[in-house]
């Protein structure tokens, strides 16, 4: 039987996954250069051990209620075919197995942004449901700024 892995982190009180070989690393929140004219997904630039990488906030980009003012996110730095991309979360999970049986199409209950970002659900051992997203969807956060984050990143580094 196949296992896929995914490393885990919750946001809003919901758990999401993200296949292990696309992560990165997982770093506690950092400050971050704030970018004029960025999509509102986009929350800043922080410097990852020397190398300038774009954050976004995954509350924002899955249209999620903001976050408290008393929490600090989390960094799950990501690997896409452009580089490093951060994602910022609530709290960070455990690397989960799951199985083809686990897995279900998207729950109807999923919708907005988070829709076209969760590729499918597993249904965990406790009952808790891990939704899976797409990586390249979820950073591509669109052409609502003037620049791409690509090119934020291209520019940060000059």
């Amino acid at each position: 039987m196949t296992v896929t892995q995914f490393s885990t982190f919750v946001l809003a009180g919901q758990l999401y996954g993200i296949e292990v070989g696309r992560v990165h690393s997982v770093t506690k929140f950092q400050p971050l250069t704030e970018v004029p004219l960025a999509p509102p997904s986009v929350a800043g630039l922080l410097n990852l051990r020397g190398q300038v990488t774009t954050a976004i906030d995954l509350r924002v980009r899955l249209d999620l209620p903001p976050r408290g003012a008393d929490s600090t996110p989390m960094n799950v730095v990501v690997k896409t075919d452009d580089g490093l991309v951060s994602l910022l979360v609530d709290s960070v999970g455990d690397v989960e197995n799951t199985t083809p049986d686990q897995y279900d199409e998207v729950p109807e209950t999923v919708t907005g942004a988070a829709r076209e970002l969760v590729v499918g659900a597993y249904t965990m051992a406790d009952n808790r449901l891990l939704l899976a997203l797409d990586v390249a969807r979820t950073v591509d956060v669109g052409t609502r700024s003037a620049a791409p984050v690509d090119a934020l990143t291209d520019s940060a580094t000059k």
